[in-house]
């Protein structure tokens, strides 16, 4: 599969269309329980806007959609995402509904340990509809990067995510990231149902082995989901396989020394948007997913700087024996950037 469609050749038309809630993030300043912490730092937080602040940093043109609060948090998001070179333009102010919010512990989201403390109920976001949003400025990129977080919001936004993700002719390529969160859908059980529905009208779907709606292991997932031109099955540390037409490609992930597990998903989202929108190969793009991810694991927070394309490009290209042999830690995106400098300086 490869991006079809107009390319970037005016300020209207870009690359990657994101559209989902963005929250204001507010991290610990020390391990602990939520009771426990004294302060916070302020940061950022939403699946797709993170997709979008990767690919912009990546070189690409990218654009988030979403509704934020006439706040001053909403005016974080909208200044620190458009700080990444995202084109921010569509976002709507709601003058009646607050920008979100949320607290988290520092531990990995893995544990029982780890802590999330939303404030998200009736946020300015969860106000989405195919009424209030601009259908032609959310399909006026090569791709639309959409989520499964979004049509757990509310009724509207599930409406929107169900008019977004219909199969139509001359529509951008559709990606989709099922992004389960069980506590978005306290209380409905119809969650893993609306969420394997819209991951049918989507082109290319993103799911993680263990929120694959109980099935075992990618060959099930695929059954279940053949309607997709790509699917690509995450499984953690043992890396991902991708189903592109009767071919499946499977690359084993990176040794990487992890310095916060936060945000990976995201980016090996966005490395493997970036490879397809520059037409590599299916094992290429599981690649450049792989490296995106690592770089997120070996850095704090959500976000991270992604490698130099020549750099991404040259380890990608390895051979199946060095990509093994990799171990990626913190600083590794930076190391080649470095050295070359140092190289250019007399």
């Amino acid at each position: 599969m490869t991006v079809d469609g107009p390319r970037s050749t005016t300020p209207d038309v870009v690359d990657v269309v994101a559209l989902g809630e963005s929250m204001v993030t507010f991290l610990p300043s020390v391990p602990g329980r939520l009771a426990d912490v004294p302060s916070f730092d302020r940061a950022i937080g939403g699946a797709e806007s993170n997709v979008a602040c990767v690919l912009a940093a990546a070189g690409h043109t990218a654009r988030w959609i979403s509704r934020v609060g006439a706040d001053g948090f909403g005016d974080h998001l909208v200044e620190a995402i458009g700080a990444y070179g995202v084109d921010v333009s569509a976002v709507r102010r709601d003058p009646g509904r607050p920008t979100g919010v949320y607290f988290r512990t520092a531990g990995d989201r893995a544990t029982d340990a780890h802590e999330v403390a939303y404030y998200r109920a009736g946020s300015a976001a969860s106000a989405m509809s195919v009424r209030n949003m601009d259908l032609d400025a959310i399909r006026s990129g090569r791709v639309l990067h959409l989520s499964g977080i979004t049509p757990a919001l509310s009724a509207d936004c599930h409406a929107l995510m169900r008019e977004l993700t219909a199969r139509r002719p001359g529509r951008p390529l559709v990606s989709f990231d099922v992004n389960h969160r069980p506590g978005l859908w306290r209380g409905d059980a119809d969650g893993p149902r609306v969420l394997l529905d819209l991951a049918r009208g989507a082109d290319l779907v993103f799911v993680g082995e263990d929120e694959a709606w109980g099935l075992g292991g990618p060959e099930a997932v695929r059954a279940a989901l053949p309607e997709p031109e790509l699917l690509v099955v995450k499984q953690g540390a043992t890396g991902a396989t991708a189903f592109h037409g009767p071919h499946v490609t499977s690359v084993p992930a990176l040794t990487v020394d992890v310095v916060a597990a936060v945000g990976a998903g995201d980016a090996f989202a966005a490395g493997f948007l970036s490879a397809t929108l520059r037409g590599l190969p299916v094992r290429e793009r599981l690649r450049h997913g792989h490296l995106m991810a690592a770089a997120a694991l070996t850095a704090p927070g959500d976000l991270a700087t992604p490698p130099a394309r020549d750099h991404a490009d040259r380890l990608a290209a390895l051979d199946d024996g060095a990509w093994g042999r990799l171990r990626l830690g913190p600083g590794w995106t930076q190391a080649e950037a470095r050295a070359e400098e140092e190289v250019r300086t007399p």
